[in-house]
This record gives structure tokens, sequence and C-alpha cells, in this order.
């Protein structure tokens, strides 16, 4: 009912490329500090090789995830079916977080689309993959993407982004160091937004004249992190893409 693999095998980008969701879950290392997972979707994840991945962390919330990978760097993701047959996939690892000042920033965001809130690449490598049977996950219908929180992070603006990253996401909720923020100008390393974005193959387009601003308190609590790694280890070149090809590329 369960396997072990020694690395992402072809067959299994495949299934992971048509996920639509996926989870990332970390932990501090106090015995009493609070254990975090988070849901992640959009254009936001890439296989880099057959033992590497990365997503594009996207601003929202809370600190935990960047908090917990700064500790001490554990991580792991999972994925399950929800349509077709059951299945579950969680990849273990170990993760290194790559924000606007790090040197490797600009290599790793280019696998990903531009996004005006995008913070940090997150970067794991990967040491054990397995999957399980998934029998007792219930289907669902996939209806499509939200873009309310890109709308958002496009309304705040550079400058807004900065102010919010400084108030909400320096600290976890267990006062460990969350994101630091750039001391450059934002908006000298930050990715320039368009008003069309792809994700997942599905064209958003986003009214120029858009006034809708979301609350603050609306934002769910999508990981932030920071990176106090040096560079990720692999090419980063080549990587897989989620979910736009389904041609495996190795390192």
């Amino acid at each position: 009912m369960s396997k072990i693999y020694e690395e992402i095998t072809p067959e299994l980008i495949a299934w992971l490329q048509r996920q639509h969701m996926f989870f990332v879950a970390t932990a501090p290392l106090a015995a009493d500090g609070h254990i975090n997972c988070s849901p992640k979707g959009l254009d936001t994840l890439r296989i880099l090789g057959p033992t590497q991945v990365a997503y594009l962390d996207l601003t929202g919330s809370g600190a935990e995830t960047i908090a917990h990978v700064r500790e001490n760097g554990r991580i792991v993701f999972m994925f399950c079916a929800f349509s077709g047959p059951p299945n579950i996939v969680r990849l273990h690892g170990r993760a290194t977080v790559h924000t606007h000042s790090s040197a490797d920033w600009a290599t790793l965001a280019q696998h990903f689309p531009a996004q005006s809130g995008a913070r940090a690449v997150i970067v794991a490598d990967i040491t054990r993959i397995s999957d399980s049977c998934g029998y007792a996950v219930p289907t669902f219908d996939y209806m499509g993407e939200r873009d309310a929180l890109l709308r958002w992070s496009d309304n705040k603006g550079a400058v807004g982004l900065q102010a919010y990253r400084s108030e909400h996401n320096a600290r976890s909720i267990d006062s460990l160091p969350g994101l630091d923020q750039v001391r450059k100008r934002w908006h000298d390393t930050a990715r320039t937004p368009t008003h069309t974005a792809t994700h997942r193959g599905a064209h958003l387009r986003r009214s120029a004249g858009s006034s809708d601003d979301l609350p603050d308190h609306h934002l769910c609590r999508q990981e932030d992190h920071h990176d106090e790694s040096g560079a990720a280890r692999g090419d980063a070149r080549g990587g897989a893409r989620w979910p736009h090809s389904r041609r495996w590329q190795s390192r």
C-alpha cells in the first residue's frame, strides 16, 4: 500500500503536475512550539532535479515556515489526489530560503511567473520520497484558481508590501525570527507585475482599473521564508516546470 522512491521519477512528476494544490508542513525545535501546515496553490512549484524541488512563496499574514526553516531546515510536502485514483505523495527534506536579497534570487525567480507579492523561493533537497494509499481522502471537483491574493498584492504596491512584511512577517507566532526586510529600495529588486497572469495554464485577466483591495485580515496564512543559506544545491536551470511542462529535465 506504500512505496519508497529513490528519486522523483518521471511518473511521479506527471502525477504531481496533475494536482492543483499541495501542503507544506514545518515545526520549530521547541517541544511546546506550534507546528505549521499550509496549503499552496497557483503556479508556484517547480521540480529542479531528481531530489530537489522549489516553490514560490507569496506575501501573506504568517511567517511560520520561514522561521522554522531558518531555525532547523526541516520540511515536508504532501500531495493528495482529490480526483482520479487515490494516492498521497510526501516529500521530506531540508529546505533553504532565498529572498530578494539573496545572490540566487534572480536565477531561482526566473522559474516562476512574475508576481508582485513574491517574497521568497524555498528550495528543498529531498531526502525521503514516499506514497501511500489515500483511500480516505474525499474527491472534489476542481473549479479554478482564486486570484484574490494576487490582486491584493498588486493593489498594495511595492511600498505597501514592504510595510506589511515589516509589520506581519518579522516573527513567527513563537517569536522566532521570520523575514528580514531587504535594506535596498524594494522596487530596485522586485519583479514588475503584469495585469495578465498565467496560473496552471489558465489566464486570469485582471482589470488595470481594479480597486479590489482585500482587507489584511482576509489573508490566509501564506507562509513566509527568509534566506539564511548560500546557493541552492544543483543547477536551478532546466528544472521541470510546474505544471506547464510534462518533460523531465535533469539537473
